[in-house]
């Protein structure tokens, strides 16, 4: 397979939680993940290696082997299909390739060898790597050396160098086998003893019996500060949930301009875009303009060749009779990027931000 191909079925997966990776089965219409990723959330985002977000429910999540399966709002029929390798495929000393997004940076591949086709850990049994495996490659796959899927990159259990795991392509196949007319309007919990797929929360199995694993069905809760945020990122027109990209952070486009919104220093607030870069030549007038032109609230700086809008605020200072205004000013530094970077281009003779959405509308 094309490594043009890896860069089109494996996705990034965001939440409030943090980030991992995941893949797309054609043959179901799913992403597979791990459980461990999406653990405590039922809806997360998705987003392509373009960084274009989609919207995905958790329709099944198996702690006892880690993998979820999700279903995603959108078109992906012209994706290519993925196969998966043959049972017991791998042996000793064979290539295979890990795909994902290592520490939520953009999309990797990295190469190695197999260390051991069949490592017995924690009472079940992993492939294990030697090929660079890092928090945030969890969930994507595991490819061999035609391409197809031998397992699901789990890096949970990376504390020593030079050793990756992955979920064997047999556990993947056997869940895949059981899923057959599943409701993909809500949330399940498969039971890992007798693969029965439960919908409503149960402390045991109503089929087997046996005890569910504690917290399955649990659902993370919005921080308050995140619901607060949230009603800004509304205003704009965006949906909170493809905008969460970790524990009070978020990061989406508003046109063409990268919005990141985070807490600093556990004191503020910030909110901040990228907008353009210095011109090669002639900057002295983009410099005056930085130096006089009034952007109150905000604040206009550079970074490098990087030009940025900032707004800021203590923590303490979001209080009943600030919140409203704090709220506009939030959705409108983003409104004001916008148009920031399209008059900056024109005017100056500025490029656009490397982080800046060239297809925007």
């Amino acid at each position: 397979m094309e490594q043009q191909t890896f860069y089109k079925l494996v996705f990034k997966v965001t939440h409030a939680g943090g980030s991992g990776s995941c893949f797309y089965m054609k043959e179901y219409d799913l992403f597979v993940t791990n459980y461990h990723v999406v653990e405590g959330f039922h809806t997360v985002a998705i987003h392509d290696n373009d960084d274009n977000p989609y919207r995905a429910q958790v329709i099944l999540a198996n702690p006892e082997v880690d993998i979820a399966l999700l279903a995603a709002e959108g078109d992906f029929s012209s994706l290519p299909a993925l196969h998966l390798a043959d049972d017991d495929s791998l042996q000793i000393g064979r290539r295979v390739r890990v795909a994902g997004y290592p520490y939520g940076m953009p999309f990797t591949v990295t190469e190695g060898a197999v260390s051991s086709p069949k490592q017995l850990m924690n009472g079940k049994y992993y492939i294990q790597t030697d090929a660079a495996v890092n928090p945030g490659n969890s969930g994507g796959p595991i490819f061999d050396e035609r391409g197809d899927v031998v397992g699901v990159t789990v890096s949970k259990f990376t504390e020593a160098d030079n050793m990756g795991f992955g979920v064997r392509v047999e556990t993947l196949r056997t869940l895949l086998g059981t899923i057959d007319g599943i409701d993909r309007t809500c949330f399940h919990v498969q039971c890992g003893s007798c693969d029965e797929l439960i919908a409503e929360e149960e402390e045991f199995c109503p089929s087997c019996g046996d005890k569910l694993p504690d917290g399955a069905f649990d659902e993370r809760e919005q921080s308050p500060l995140g619901a607060f945020v949230e009603r800004a990122i509304e205003a704009m027109g965006i949906d909170p949930v493809l905008a969460r990209a970790g524990y009070d952070f978020w990061r989406f486009h508003k046109g063409s301009s990268l919005i990141r919104i985070f807490v600093y220093d556990n004191n503020y607030l910030f909110s901040t875009s990228p907008i353009v870069l210095l011109p090669k030549r002639d900057v002295e007038p983009v410099l005056e303009y930085l130096l006089t032109e009034e952007q109150g609230p905000y604040k206009m700086g550079i970074d490098g060749r990087e030009i940025y809008i900032a707004y800021r605020i203590h923590l303490a200072d979001i209080r009943p009779d600030s919140e409203e205004e704090i709220l506009r000013n939030i959705a409108g530094l983003a409104c004001r990027a916008d148009e920031l970077d399209n008059q900056m281009v024109e005017r100056f003779g500025c490029e656009f931000s490397e982080h800046a959405k060239a297809d925007a509308e």
